[in-house]
């Protein structure tokens, strides 16, 4: 099998591998002609099954193998892969591929840059700072020191990886969760986390019994509700806290027809929600800890649609926008699963 390709915009990969490893240190990438997928399932908390257009992050993309459609999967750690990926931020140009080191498999990060370099640039100064002989008014013309120039470093690092078989990962899928009871844009991922980092700092220090430090109390729970008619809420609540915020003026994204089984949306559970008025909510309860992970994908923008399922589930669609139009929209699937009262 072979897999080679340039990395398009090395800054977009490197924060959605930020991103995904603070959610788990051990992603399955799924490799094929049509798109790249990143699949994280933690033994808690939050799933990710991240869909990315090959455009979006790649370009000469070169795969190959045995399977249908070229497919290739890896057990790939993202720390290091992470890692690589910051030292090349400001690399010329980066390329990835798959190759043996030792007869173990690895992906091999090649790095670029291109740095001017001077042998003695400096000396015509530094030999003349104690005198002054061209006068007030003569200049000498010098020739540019003939050993300056673009000097190209190559840098490579190797991760290592295992190949999976494709029985393997085969029973591999996402949850399945029923129709929500909400769907709303969430407002910029950025403020959100702020106040959801704040809200769960502070049950966190008002907690009761809490040891110096807060390590040993239990994660607060945040409460999250939306909707049908364009609002967002966030609270949480303890012993000795009560707070809440809430955003209003959002939007309810319309639901297509033709994706809707039957096309029937009058009778499904976000259309009677509607019907209940502004005051009718549907509500999830999350570990605070965890969605602040979550929401570090604000760092990579895009729309985010947030479908509550009540007292079950919360999933986020975050749509990220792409090189090209009309290219393959990608976008990251969370699953976050609703604790009980």
């Amino acid at each position: 099998m072979r897999f080679k390709t340039s990395i398009r915009n090395i800054q977009t990969f490197s924060k959605l591998t930020a991103s995904l490893s603070s959610l788990g240190k051990v992603a399955w990438v799924r490799l094929d002609d049509d798109a790249v997928r990143f699949t994280i399932i933690p033994e808690t908390g939050t799933q990710v099954w991240a869909s990315l257009s090959i455009e979006s992050i790649f370009e000469d993309y070169t795969i190959q193998s045995a399977a249908p459609n070229n497919t290739i999967n890896l057990e790939l750690p993202l720390p290091p892969l992470h890692r690589a990926l910051k030292s090349a931020i400001n690399a010329t140009s980066a390329s990835i591929r798959l190759t043996k080191k030792d007869g173990a498999p690895v992906l091999s990060l090649t790095i670029i840059t291109n740095t001017i370099s001077s042998g003695n640039s400096a000396n015509g100064f530094l030999n003349g700072a104690n005198a002054d002989p061209f006068g007030d008014n003569a200049f000498r013309e010098e020739a540019l020191d003939a050993n300056m120039r673009d000097r190209e470093t190559v840098v490579t690092q190797d991760i290592p990886i295992r190949v999976l078989t494709a029985v393997s990962v085969e029973g591999i899928h996402e949850p399945r969760v029923r129709e929500p009871d909400a769907h709303i844009i969430l407002p910029s991922l950025i403020q959100l986390k702020a106040i959801s980092d704040r809200f769960t700092k502070l049950a966190l220090a008002t907690a009761t019994g809490t040891k110096s430090g807060g390590s040993s109390a239990a994660t607060p729970k945040l409460e999250l509700a939306a909707n049908m008619h364009g609002s967002l809420k966030l609270s949480i609540a303890t012993d000795s806290l009560n707070i809440s915020s809430v955003w209003t003026g959002l939007t309810n994204p319309e639901l297509d027809p033709k994706q809707i089984e039957d096309g029937d949306i009058e009778n499904l559970p976000s259309a009677k929600l509607k019907a209940a008025g502004p005051d009718a909510w549907s509500t999830v309860r999350i570990d605070g800890r965890d969605w602040g992970k979550v929401l570090s994908v604000g760092r990579l923008g895009g729309r985010v649609i947030a479908c509550f399922a009540d007292e079950h589930a919360l999933i986020l669609y975050v749509y990220l926008s792409n090189y090209d139009d009309g290219a393959d929209e990608s976008v990251l699937t969370y699953y976050i699963s609703s604790f009980s009262i």
